[in-house]
């Protein structure tokens, strides 16, 4: 049987297990081998498949100085992976993708039993956040999926008979780790899952929400909440559109307005004021009211007392071309409390700090203001 052949016929629990002599002596045996994109496809695909086979190996990365060697080894397979989904076309061919998912999602999982245990009673807004002691061959395991998921070569439909619910669920719970350089990779990854896997969506938010109920009404625990509000943001439009779907309702009084009960609502807050409401003002900013100018450009305000600046920079360019609209108003109640955004020290702070975007999408309108407007 061909190394490939015996990755399907020995039990996972056996393939992935802490390095031993014989697994060592495998990572090395292909460790010369380099993947080229300029080989015939067949060779290509074939060294393809042994080294993601190559790479079924696990090391510990508790012992710092364990298994340099076959770390460094591993850790230039995987690196050849992304540069080869990255570069080469007709690699990711039918027999290869149920491997390659099998594998991923095995090293993901079984990774994550590896992790160190948790500290009970991790605090997310006092504790130091557990990071993963794996991550310089974690962080290109993620990589190379992505990678797989962004190829030209990428077929949803052949994807979608291994991409699947358990898939996703599997997916989904993973977000609960403390590092953050995995949730923000996990983020990605779910959000291509979502782009390309139509048949998948309405599960996935599905699924999201039944996380966010059980982290308002039984744990109240759950690393990963920042994260996915901002994906579930991306998909939730209808919020504030005239269709108000009936999931979209659901959503706003089940999980949305509970969601500010929980006791780490500082570590998410800024998403759920930033994805739900900004983008909603926005869109419905009043055209003939200016009673109702002035109390949206006042709950901006606030809005904007709390934001992250990772999160402002999102909003920043149409959020003050609208300010720059309230500047020239002829309604000087609008026009003046428009400008009493620079009276606030931290929106002060936020506006330096991405001045190159800020000062030419108001500075034409602030300085005609300045000279042609009836009110002094």
């Amino acid at each position: 049987l061909s190394p490939l052949s015996q990755c399907e016929c020995v039990p996972s629990s056996s393939l992935h297990t802490l390095i031993t002599s014989e697994s060592h002596a495998y990572l090395t045996h292909w460790s010369s081998s380099v993947l080229c994109a300029d080989a015939p496809v067949a060779e290509l695909h074939d060294l393809f498949c042994k080294k993601l086979q190559q790479c079924c190996v696990l090391f510990d990365f508790l012992d710092c100085v364990a298994d340099l060697k076959g770390k460094e080894i591993k850790r230039a397979a995987l690196n050849e992976l992304v540069e080869s989904v990255a570069t080469s076309r007709g690699v990711l061919i039918e027999p290869c993708t149920p491997r390659l998912l099998r594998w991923y999602l095995q090293h993901i999982i079984n990774t994550q039993t590896l992790h160190p245990i948790k500290l009970q009673g991790f605090d997310p807004e006092e504790d130091e956040p557990t990071l993963e002691a794996s991550w310089p061959h974690l962080q290109l395991v993620y990589e190379f999926f992505l990678r797989f998921l962004e190829s030209p070569d990428f077929q949803p439909s052949m994807a979608k008979r291994y991409v699947d619910q358990k898939f996703v669920l599997q997916l989904l719970e993973l977000f609960d780790s403390e590092d953050p350089r995995e949730r923000e990779y996990l983020k990605t990854i779910l959000h291509r899952v979502y782009g390309k896997l139509l048949g998948l969506r309405a599960y996935i938010r599905k699924q999201i929400n039944n996380i966010f109920l059980r982290f308002i009404y039984e744990t109240e625990h759950f690393n990963g909440v920042a994260e996915l509000l901002e994906i579930l943001g991306r998909y939730s439009h209808g919020l504030f559109s005239l269709s108000f779907l009936a999931e979209h309702k659901q959503f706003l009084v089940r999980v949305l307005i509970p969601l500010h009960t929980a006791k780490s609502l500082s570590i998410f807050h800024a998403q759920l004021l930033l994805l739900q409401i900004i983008r909603g003002l926005l869109k419905y900013w009043p055209k003939t009211c200016t009673q109702k100018e002035v109390m949206f450009l006042g709950e901006i305000e606030e809005i904007l007392d709390v934001i992250e600046p990772s999160q402002f920079v999102r909003v920043q360019e149409p959020l003050f071309k609208q300010i720059a609209a309230c500047i020239s108003s002829p309604h000087f109640q609008v026009a003046e409390r428009a400008l009493y955004f620079w009276n606030n020290e931290y929106i002060l702070s936020l506006i330096e700090e991405n001045c190159q975007v800020i000062l030419p999408l108001v500075f034409a309108t602030l300085y005609r203001v300045s000279k042609e407007h009836w009110n002094q």
